[in-house]
């Protein structure tokens, strides 16, 4: 073995360091310490060190390559004192991670959670054993979630879980209040059944988000689930917050079912759980909508008892209930009422006003109301004119409906596919199609995507007209326009079909819906019913025909 001749220089003149020779060590150990060299201390690996032991290497392998160079010598090229030349000759990632971590959170707090997606995708990219911070993942999530963008959460989500991150209860409750904001429920119940796989509990904020998302879906099947998750909930020993109760009377309100929310609110009351204005407006809203306006006007009396404010929410909704069953003088009399609680109309307010009036008919009232809007300072909104657009147009009176699109143009005020819509189906009851689909021709040149409604009113229009070619060349161009045509395009077409006693006709749209899988409703099955009985089809004992059995037959399999 070749030795070093420091590594020989400093075996040969080190003296014993070894703690069994001692002064104090007994002779004993003093003679074991000379027969057996005491170990040599470790020293830090200095340049000379490794060189001495590359150098070894290279004699005992044969190698030609150069020696280091000699301790002391320090060329430009060769590694400092302190460190390796391995350790020199790479860079230093090992704080990047976290670096790109607090990235991540700096950028998701600073609202721009698409930046901070980046970073995190990249983090994730660049080290893959790297685990993302918890702080740095909510902050994503929660940034996300406030863009719209619950897409781009989800996948961050199940990337933070494959990349091993921590998840808190939070964690999970952004992105299931995310899910429901956008009608995913399925998916939002699976990330919650994972938060017990996570050794974590739901909290009343899942539960809040989870019933919310059921309610605002609306159906027997979403209610059900709603009854499932309050058992849970009470079960898992949450009490409701104020928050959770404000969820249930909205959802039973939104759903037409008053009598529910009542009771939902008395239990409020009784666990002495306050309402907030939100709360009450829910409530006096549907109240107001199911045409019990003074139940709701006793509920705004109780808010104030207990030191709550109405605000213009609460005033809007009782004026709508007084306009919906026509009660103008006492809807003028409210708006009174709000000048004198130091509660000022708005523009909202003067527009329930308005379509108020338009809906008994009365447009010069209603254009009064625009005239008192005007000497307040208070400007119309695109909502306003549509009310009296709509108003004029089904009274018959185009030539001041379009006079009022003249005046939103002047004005500067943009107006809507609503408006458009509505002025179109004016001028398609007139029979004036041409001038609709110039209208059409506009909302393109404005910036205006088409709806539905548009190119199904317009080709009602044609077909109304007996111009089934031009009909469909509408439906072509819906079509290029990435709009598929629906169940109420197939009932126009089949109606004209059935009207003009081309039942083969007919019958082939109603196959060609079910071939792209639409389903028909009561109207398609009404209509061809009528375009059967007048082509002479003898009804049997249960009032249909051979021929209908097989359309009834037709209408289940579609709707499977």
């Amino acid at each position: 073995m070749l030795l070093s001749p420091i590594g020989v220089a400093g075996a040969a003149n080190s003296p014993c360091r070894s703690p069994r020779c001692s002064a104090t060590s007994p002779p004993a150990a003093s003679a074991a310490c000379r027969r057996s060299p005491a170990p040599r201390p470790r020293r830090p690996r200095t340049d000379s060190s490794i060189s001495s032991s590359a150098q070894r290497r290279r004699l005992s392998t044969g190698s030609s390559s150069p020696a280091s160079p000699p301790r002391g010598s320090t060329p430009s090229s060769a590694p400092s004192s302190t460190s390796s030349p391995r350790r020199a000759s790479t860079p230093p990632h090992a704080s990047t991670p976290l670096i790109a971590d607090m990235l991540v959170l700096a950028l998701a707090r600073a609202s721009k959670p698409l930046r901070a997606y980046d970073a995190f995708l990249l983090a994730g990219e660049s080290h893959p054993r790297h685990r993302p911070s918890t702080s740095s993942v909510n902050a994503l999530l929660a940034g996300l979630v406030g863009a719209k963008r619950v897409d781009l959460a989800e996948k961050a989500f199940r990337s933070a879980l494959r990349r091993r991150v921590s998840p808190d209860i939070y964690t999970f409750n952004t992105v299931i209040s995310g899910l429901c904001r956008i009608g995913q429920l399925r998916k939002a119940g699976d990330v919650a059944k994972d938060i017990k796989a996570w050794g974590l509990a739901p909290s009343v904020a899942t539960y809040n988000s989870l019933i919310d998302g059921y309610y605002k879906k609306g159906g027997a099947g979403n209610m059900y689930h709603v009854d499932m998750l309050l058992k849970e909930m009470v079960e898992a020993g949450i009490s409701p917050t104020a928050v959770t109760f404000g969820v249930l009377i909205n959802g039973y309100c939104k759903n037409s079912n008053t009598a529910a929310a009542v009771r939902v609110f008395e239990e409020m009351k009784q666990q002495g759980i306050a309402a907030s204005v939100v709360t009450y407006n829910s409530l006096i809203s549907g109240l107001c909508s199911e045409g019990k306006v003074e139940e709701g006007v006793k509920l705004m009396e109780e808010m104030e008892d207990l030191g709550l404010s109405p605000n213009e929410i609460t005033f809007g909704c009782v004026l709508k209930g007084f306009c919906k069953k026509g009660m103008m003088a006492d809807a003028n009399d409210w708006i009174d009422g709000m000048t004198e609680r130091n509660v000022e109309p708005d523009v909202v307010i003067y527009t329930i006003l308005i379509d108020g009036y338009r809906r008994l008919g009365k447009m010069e009232d209603a254009m009064a109301v625009k005239e008192a809007m005007a000497k307040k300072g208070i400007s119309p909104n695109v909502t306003t004119y549509n009310c009296l657009i709509t108003g004029f147009s089904r009274s018959g009176d185009w030539r001041s409906a379009s006079g009022l699109l003249d005046e939103m143009k002047e004005k500067g005020i943009e107006a809507d596919v609503v408006t458009y819509n509505v002025l179109i189906g004016a001028l398609c009851c007139k029979g004036e199609v041409r001038k609709a689909v110039k209208l059409l021709d506009e909302m393109s040149e404005v910036g205006l995507e088409p709806n539905h409604l548009t190119y199904n009113t317009i080709i009602q229009g044609f077909c109304d007209k007996g111009n089934i070619k031009s009909a469909y060349e509408i439906r072509t161009r819906m079509e290029k326009c990435r709009k598929r045509a629906n169940v109420v395009t197939y009932n126009v077409f089949i109606k004209y079909f059935c009207q003009i006693g081309k039942m083969d006709e007919a019958n082939d749209l109603l196959n060609e819906m079910l071939d792209k899988c639409l389903v028909p409703n009561g109207i398609t099955y009404e209509t061809i019913k009528e375009g059967m009985m007048e082509k002479g089809y003898t009804p049997d004992i249960r009032g249909c025909t051979e021929s209908m059995t097989f359309i009834k037959h037709a209408f289940a399999i579609g709707s499977t």
